[in-house]
This record gives structure tokens, sequence and C-alpha cells, in this order.
């Protein structure tokens, strides 16, 4: 059986500068170094790293400093795209040798062609806004690029998630242009994933004839709260990231990770038997 290739992607990391706490509570740099360190000790480390938005708290140059320094770690290639906290002038300033980010004027929008899947990432993000937007400029450059590689596994990145959560706070803030995408992704079967963040939650729905996914942050989460009315707060549930596993014959299987020190990993046998 084929090995995986591994995608890890991790959202929603609010790096602040100088150890300074996001919403004077959350250690975000501490917790995304633990994350990365979490990710490097598994059995199987992912052979990339994506980053699905707000990587910094408020898009400053010392704050992409601070989130070039934590990810340093990482030997594999790594691939960011900007969230609604970012900024994408200073991200392109903070990272030049990450040539994909200039690869379409505008938007950071771009393709990566070198891996098992393709990586399509679409700039969702709109200056000044907590909400996002699937323009038609954007969703232009989409469907032509979806169309250049029709054979091709792909996954598609983007930081605001095109549908419902039924958080309603956060699906004030959601993603102008959902149904528009929609008729761009039902016409590229390849589409194996929208890998979203955004919700600082593990939220799946099919879309599209595809699925759409967001993963927790490793920092703080969005409150689980259904209501419409839902108040705008965050918890301190456990950290994780995303883990997408990928082979011709099973496409993309994606997983859960959870960091931090846990019991075990405990025996359910012993010598054949299962444990009584």
């Amino acid at each position: 059986m084929a090995k995986p290739f591994l995608i890890a992607q991790v959202s929603d990391l609010h790096i602040k500068a100088g150890g300074k706490l996001s919403y004077k509570v959350v250690d975000t740099a501490g917790m995304l170094r633990a994350c990365i360190a979490h990710m490097l000790a598994q059995p199987q480390r992912p052979d990339v790293v994506v980053f699905t938005g707000d990587l910094v708290d408020f898009g400053r140059p010392e704050e992409y400093a601070a989130l070039r320094d934590l990810i340093a770690p990482l030997a594999m290639p790594v691939y960011l795209i900007p969230g609604n906290h970012d900024d994408r002038a200073a991200m392109r300033t903070a990272f030049p040798d990450h040539f994909y980010l200039r690869q379409s004027g505008e938007f950071i929008n771009y393709t990566i062609e070198t891996h098992p899947v393709r990586i399509v990432a679409l700039d969702s993000t709109v200056p000044g806004q907590s909400g996002g937007l699937a323009c038609p400029k954007r969703l232009a450059w989409l469907d032509a690029k979806l169309a250049e590689q029709p054979g091709k596994a792909t996954v598609v990145l983007m930081h605001h998630p095109p549908f419902r959560t039924f958080i309603g706070h956060m699906d004030r803030i959601g993603l102008e242009g959902a149904d528009a995408l929609a008729v761009v992704i039902r016409k590229h079967p390849q589409v194996e994933r929208l890998l979203c963040g955004h919700l600082h939650r593990p939220i799946m729905a099919r879309f599209a004839g595809t699925i759409a996914c967001t993963v927790p942050s490793p920092a703080h989460q969005v409150a689980l709260d259904l209501a419409e009315d839902a108040a705008s707060r965050f918890v301190m549930e456990p950290p994780a990231y995303g883990l997408h596993a990928y082979t011709p014959e099973t496409g993309v299987v994606s997983h859960t990770a959870f960091v931090g020190s846990f019991a075990g990993p405990y025996p359910f046998y012993v010598d054949g038997k299962l444990i009584d």
C-alpha cells in the first residue's frame, strides 16, 4: 500500500510579538511553539504544512517577524495564506523567500505543482473587514487554474469557509459569494477538499460535490454556541491542527491532531488477547 502524502493544516494562530497575550489571555506564540514541537515529534512527519490564515493578530511587521522565527523549525515546505487579521503587504515583506506569495499581483492566490496533491490557494480576504469575499475576479482565476490540471487531485486553501456553521456571530462574518464559488468548484471534481480556517473549530460540510472543512486553532477556540444571537466568545478547549493524508487509492482522509501530553498509548491486547 502506498505511503500517504501528509498535509498538516494549522490555522488561526493570531501571533503577537514580544510575549504579548492575545485578548490578554492567550499565549498564542507559546501555543504555536508547542504545536510545531508536537507535529515534529509524531511517528509520521507531515510532507508539507499549510497555514490557512489569521497568521498574526493585527497584521504588524513585528508580528510576522515573530511568526517567521516560530515556524523556522519546520524543514518541510510551508505555505501561507492570509486571513482577515492579516496584511498582504506585510506578509510578503516578512517572507521574501516565499515566492509563491507573489504569483498573482493584488491577491495572494497561487498554485503549488510539485507534490502528489496539487495545492491551489484562494485569497478570500477584504482589507479592513472581518468577512471574506469570493469576487468574480478571484473566481475567474480559480476556475482557470483548476481547469489547467483536471486529472490531478487538488486541495483548495482559503481562510473563510463557504458554508453556514450555525455559530451566529461567525456566520455574520463569513464568506460572501459562496454560491458563485460553488458553481466553480462543482465544475472541477478533482477538488478533494476545501481546507479553511476562521472558525477555530473542527467543522465539515458537503459543498459543491466535495467536502469543505475547518480545523481547530493551535491556541484558543470559538465557543460552540449554535444560537443565532450567540455572543462572540472563545474557550480554551484543547489546541489542535488538521492532518490530511492522501493516496491515489483513497483520496484525502482527514484527521484532527490534538496538541498536548496525554496518558498512553496503552495496548488493547496482550499475547494476542483483548485485555479483560
